[in-house]
């Protein structure tokens, strides 16, 4: 019989947290208020995730790297084969979501020239 752990539950119930982020910025129609509300919820969602994701899987029994209070990567987690992909690919993504930003700031701002075009036109 398979259970799942307390990492697993735990990264659950990170993504269902920060799921209801996402509803609560899509719900919010007032951008400044929008801001507000996101900001304090992801400074509560960001307190629970200690808890959830660092603290409750190391106090329990597991297989995975980390539990038991060691650290997760250690001198014995990545081998130097494991190293020359791993490392890479935390660039690759840190790079991705750079581009993705810029992409939705540059989308941003063309939507407010396209609305202030707008507007002096109807003046």
């Amino acid at each position: 019989m398979s259970v799942c752990g307390p990492k697993q539950n735990g990264a659950a119930i990170a993504l269902l947290v920060y799921l209801a982020y996402f509803v609560l910025r899509g719900s919010v129609e007032n951008e400044e208020q929008r801001a507000r509300l996101s900001a304090v919820y992801n400074i509560f969602a960001f307190a629970a995730m200690i808890p959830l994701i660092f603290i409750i899987p190391r106090m329990q029994d597991s297989m995975h790297p980390g539990s038991g209070g060691n650290p997760g990567f250690n001198m014995y987690d990545l081998d130097s084969k494991m190293r020359m992909v791993f490392y890479p690919a935390c660039i690759g993504w840190i790079l991705l979501g750079g581009w993705i930003a810029t992409v939705r700031i540059r989308i941003r701002m063309a939507e407010e020239k396209i609305n202030e075009s707008d507007d002096e036109k109807n003046q």
